[in-house]
């Protein structure tokens, strides 16, 4: 049984995730604690294990691999091919698919959720790797401008050459395909955590689930204090579940994040909705 004690030690790991610099965010093991907030009493020890013996496999599997191209290989055959982790095509919206303990156990997952995957285990083994996100998709870049390879994850972990990805961009973009500059911008740390967690809470929210929409919009708040918008639809949402003292926080909190007049002016006006509410 999960005592409240268990539920405060795993609100404090995420809070400490929002404190910390971006770039010293480990995208596998701050995406086990968010999935561990639904599953405290999930052994993340033995899930940590499991990530470090497939680092070592990767690193006996790389020896003597120098280009990035052939990294790219190793790694995509590694985990789609031989751990036989992919994207679930059968069940996209199935909610496990954003739970990156449940992608450890049922080897299938969103594109981020497997992004993350192999993106952290390039890290450990001192590679440069990326998370890309396009609209409804993401891919995974290995190396760095102007050297890389790119991976989907989703797709069985294709390497994508110039055709292969405006195929992608082609599907998730519409029109001719076109690769623009903008589309291949690296995701940050967090944004790729927030773009985990916010696939659930769209999902919520679809379903009339105000709850559990706002239970992830907590958890995100937590990990990217400074990411603004994630107050507001925190603070609808709270308003939306009678909580308007919460509501009038996290605006309070919106305020404390931006400085852009437009959208301070736009949280005054709600605050002063809300007292006229109350």
């Amino acid at each position: 049984m999960t005592s409240a004690s268990d539920v405060a030690h795993k609100t404090s790991d995420l809070a400490r995730l929002g404190l910390v610099d971006d770039g010293a965010i480990d995208l596998a093991d701050a995406a086990l604690l968010l999935a561990a907030a639904d599953h405290p009493d999930a052994a993340l020890d033995t899930a940590r294990a499991r990530l470090t013996g497939i680092v070592l496999r990767l690193q006996r599997e790389a020896a003597g691999v120098d280009t990035v191209a052939d990294r790219a290989r190793v790694l995509a055959e590694l985990v789609a091919h031989t751990l036989e982790m992919t994207g679930d095509t059968a069940d996209y919206d199935n909610p496990r698919n954003a739970d990156f303990l449940a992608l450890l156990d049922r080897k299938l997952g969103l594109p981020v959720t497997l992004s993350i995957l192999y993106v952290a285990l390039a890290r450990r083994v001192g590679w440069t790797a990326d998370p890309l996100g396009l609209p409804g998709h993401v891919l995974v870049r290995v190396g760095a401008e102007p050297v890389t390879a790119l991976i989907d994850a989703f797709d069985g972990g294709r390497l994508l050459g110039a055709r292969g990805l405006a195929t992608v961009l082609e599907r998730v973009l519409g029109g001719s395909g076109t690769v623009e500059a903008d589309h291949l911008v690296p995701l940050s740390n967090r944004a790729t955590l927030v773009r985990l967690v916010s696939n659930q809470a769209t999902r919520a929210r679809r379903a009339g689930n105000v709850a559990r929409a706002l239970t992830l919009h907590e958890r995100m708040t937590l990990i990217a204090p400074g990411f603004t918008g994630l107050w507001w639809e925190r603070a609808r949402l709270e308003q939306l579940a009678g909580d308007i003292g919460a509501a009038r926080a996290s605006l309070g909190a919106m305020l404390e994040t931006t400085r852009d007049p437009g959208v301070r002016q736009r949280v005054r006006a709600a605050l002063n909705a809300l007292a006229r509410a109350t």
